[in-house]
């Protein structure tokens, strides 16, 4: 796919009045990075609404560490954590969805964009320093619905309100590139690390 590709789901690191689902996680992180500034993109995500109160700033990329929990299969479902910690010595705040973009070894995107999972509470996180948030990324396996796959090299993850991404190896398999079944869902940003 395009670059554009990478950009229409960079873009879906906004908050928004959707209420998140998903299935729960599991243990902690597997693989982690810091933020690779060669990620970021080209246009602004919109900002929070105006019905969240924020009491402390938000995380900016710069603040946050990313990684990808491990699977925690079940019902034919595919279930990981997105987690972001706060690696700055302030606190901040994160509020509503990641942003995720799955990609080949050069960057680019390779499947279609995940979708926002609904049915939950969409709170404000507060990350001390040290702290994280998770969000659930799940998906039917690609095997019981026969979709054609791929496997990607690594995951952009945008936090909630920027547009600089940063890139985690990605070590889940196959995922589903065609957008007609086993689409990838992510939920909202909750408080802890999933485990």
């Amino acid at each position: 796919m395009a670059a554009a590709g990478v950009l229409a789901v960079v873009v879906t690191a906004c908050t928004s009045s959707d209420k998140g689902g998903g299935a729960t996680g599991s243990s902690g992180p597997v693989a982690s990075t810091t933020p690779n500034a060669s990620t970021s993109a080209p246009s602004a995500a919109p900002a929070r609404p105006s019905a969240s109160p924020a009491t402390t700033a938000r995380c900016r990329t710069s603040d946050l560490r990313a990684s990808i929990g491990p699977n925690d299969p079940g019902a034919g479902q595919e279930n990981f954590e997105v987690i972001l910690t706060n690696g700055s010595g302030r606190t901040c705040t994160v509020y509503g969805f990641p942003g995720i973009a799955f990609v080949d070894g050069a960057g680019e995107a390779v499947t279609p964009d995940p979708e926002r999972a609904t049915g939950q509470e969409q709170p404000t996180v507060t990350l001390k320093p040290g702290a994280s948030a998770w969000s659930a990324l799940t998906f039917t396996n690609p095997e019981v619905t026969g979709v054609t796959t791929v496997t990607p090299a690594a995951v952009l993850v945008t936090p909630p309100d920027e547009t600089a991404s940063i890139r985690v190896a990605w070590s889940g398999g196959k995922v589903s590139n065609t957008g007609k079944a086993s689409v990838p869902q992510v939920s909202p940003f909750r408080p802890g690390d999933g485990g």
